[in-house]
Protein backbone atom coordinates (compact mmCIF):
# COMPACT_ATOMS: atom_id res chain seq x y z
CA UNK A 1 0.00 0.00 0.00
CA UNK A 2 2.87 2.37 0.19
CA UNK A 3 3.02 2.78 -3.61
CA UNK A 4 -0.12 4.20 -3.25
CA UNK A 5 1.06 7.18 -1.45
CA UNK A 6 1.76 10.26 -2.43
CA UNK A 7 3.94 13.34 -1.47
CA UNK A 8 1.84 16.35 -1.40
CA UNK A 9 4.51 19.35 -1.90
CA UNK A 10 4.82 17.55 -5.92
CA UNK A 11 1.32 16.66 -6.07
CA UNK A 12 -0.15 18.75 -9.15
CA UNK A 13 -3.50 20.54 -8.48
CA UNK A 14 -5.65 19.64 -10.98
CA UNK A 15 -5.65 15.87 -11.11
CA UNK A 16 -6.07 15.98 -7.23
CA UNK A 17 -9.38 18.43 -7.62
CA UNK A 18 -10.61 16.16 -10.01
CA UNK A 19 -10.24 13.09 -7.50
CA UNK A 20 -12.23 15.69 -5.74
CA UNK A 21 -14.85 16.37 -7.75
CA UNK A 22 -15.32 12.32 -8.29
CA UNK A 23 -15.58 12.14 -4.82
CA UNK A 24 -12.46 10.08 -4.15
CA UNK A 25 -9.43 10.19 -1.77
CA UNK A 26 -6.96 12.87 -2.60
CA UNK A 27 -4.13 10.79 -2.19
CA UNK A 28 -4.74 7.19 -3.98
CA UNK A 29 -7.88 8.54 -5.97
CA UNK A 30 -9.40 5.03 -5.18
CA UNK A 31 -11.06 5.18 -2.24
CA UNK A 32 -14.21 6.65 -1.58
CA UNK A 33 -13.79 10.42 0.02
CA UNK A 34 -17.65 10.44 1.12
CA UNK A 35 -19.77 8.16 3.16
CA UNK A 36 -23.04 9.11 2.26
CA UNK A 37 -24.18 12.04 0.50
CA UNK A 38 -21.84 14.66 2.41
CA UNK A 39 -19.95 13.34 5.52
CA UNK A 40 -16.36 12.99 4.82
CA UNK A 41 -14.76 9.77 6.23
CA UNK A 42 -12.45 10.18 8.71
CA UNK A 43 -9.72 8.31 6.69
CA UNK A 44 -9.53 6.71 3.27
CA UNK A 45 -10.42 2.82 3.47
CA UNK A 46 -7.83 2.30 0.65
CA UNK A 47 -4.88 4.25 1.60
CA UNK A 48 -5.81 5.12 4.95
CA UNK A 49 -5.05 9.01 4.44
CA UNK A 50 -6.31 11.00 6.96
CA UNK A 51 -9.37 12.87 6.06
CA UNK A 52 -10.66 14.13 9.12
CA UNK A 53 -8.85 17.68 9.04
CA UNK A 54 -10.95 19.21 6.26
CA UNK A 55 -13.03 22.62 7.13
CA UNK A 56 -14.90 22.56 4.12
CA UNK A 57 -17.92 24.33 6.20
CA UNK A 58 -20.02 26.13 3.96
CA UNK A 59 -17.82 26.71 1.29
CA UNK A 60 -19.44 24.10 -0.84
CA UNK A 61 -22.78 25.35 -0.56
CA UNK A 62 -22.05 29.10 -1.23
CA UNK A 63 -20.02 27.87 -4.76
CA UNK A 64 -23.82 25.47 -5.48
CA UNK A 65 -25.52 28.67 -4.73
CA UNK A 66 -22.87 30.66 -7.08
CA UNK A 67 -22.81 28.79 -9.79
CA UNK A 68 -26.55 27.30 -9.76
CA UNK A 69 -27.67 31.21 -9.67
CA UNK A 70 -24.95 32.43 -12.17
CA UNK A 71 -26.28 29.64 -14.89
CA UNK A 72 -30.26 29.39 -14.26
CA UNK A 73 -30.67 33.21 -14.05
CA UNK A 74 -29.76 33.89 -17.81
CA UNK A 75 -31.58 31.09 -18.76
CA UNK A 76 -34.49 31.76 -17.36
CA UNK A 77 -34.59 35.07 -18.69
CA UNK A 78 -33.60 33.53 -22.24
CA UNK A 79 -36.57 31.25 -21.70
CA UNK A 80 -39.08 33.57 -20.31
CA UNK A 81 -38.23 36.40 -23.25
CA UNK A 82 -38.05 34.17 -26.17
CA UNK A 83 -41.00 31.46 -25.76
CA UNK A 84 -43.03 33.38 -22.87
CA UNK A 85 -43.99 30.09 -21.21
CA UNK A 86 -47.22 30.29 -18.47
CA UNK A 87 -45.67 31.07 -15.46
CA UNK A 88 -46.15 27.55 -13.42
CA UNK A 89 -45.02 25.98 -16.39
CA UNK A 90 -41.39 28.18 -16.46
CA UNK A 91 -41.60 27.78 -12.20
CA UNK A 92 -41.89 24.41 -12.55
CA UNK A 93 -39.38 23.63 -15.03
CA UNK A 94 -36.81 25.74 -13.83
CA UNK A 95 -37.49 25.16 -10.00
CA UNK A 96 -36.57 21.25 -10.66
CA UNK A 97 -33.50 22.02 -12.90
CA UNK A 98 -31.99 23.98 -9.96
CA UNK A 99 -32.69 21.50 -7.71
CA UNK A 100 -31.54 19.19 -9.67
CA UNK A 101 -28.24 21.18 -10.54
CA UNK A 102 -27.74 22.14 -6.89
CA UNK A 103 -28.30 18.42 -5.42
CA UNK A 104 -25.47 17.10 -8.43
CA UNK A 105 -23.38 19.92 -7.37
CA UNK A 106 -22.82 19.75 -3.69
CA UNK A 107 -21.00 17.07 -2.87
CA UNK A 108 -18.43 17.09 -6.27
CA UNK A 109 -17.62 20.83 -4.49
CA UNK A 110 -17.39 19.14 -1.27
CA UNK A 111 -14.91 16.54 -2.46
CA UNK A 112 -13.06 18.98 -4.65
CA UNK A 113 -12.57 21.85 -1.66
CA UNK A 114 -11.28 19.26 0.56
CA UNK A 115 -9.12 17.91 -1.99
CA UNK A 116 -8.05 21.57 -2.41
CA UNK A 117 -7.49 21.93 0.85
CA UNK A 118 -5.26 18.48 1.42
CA UNK A 119 -3.30 18.93 -1.65
CA UNK A 120 -2.57 22.87 -0.52
CA UNK A 121 -1.83 21.41 3.04
CA UNK A 122 -4.32 23.66 4.80
CA UNK A 123 -6.64 22.79 8.30
CA UNK A 124 -3.96 19.97 9.71
CA UNK A 125 -3.40 18.35 6.05
CA UNK A 126 0.40 18.38 6.53
CA UNK A 127 3.00 17.20 4.21
CA UNK A 128 4.19 13.84 4.19
CA UNK A 129 8.08 14.13 5.60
Amino acid sequence: MDEIQHSKGSESIWPTLWRGWRRRCPNCGTGQMLRGYLTVRDSCPVCREDLHHHRADDGPAYLTILIVGHLMAPLLMVVFTTFRPEPLVLFTIFGVGCVALSLYLLPRLKGAIVAFQWVRGMHGFAPHT
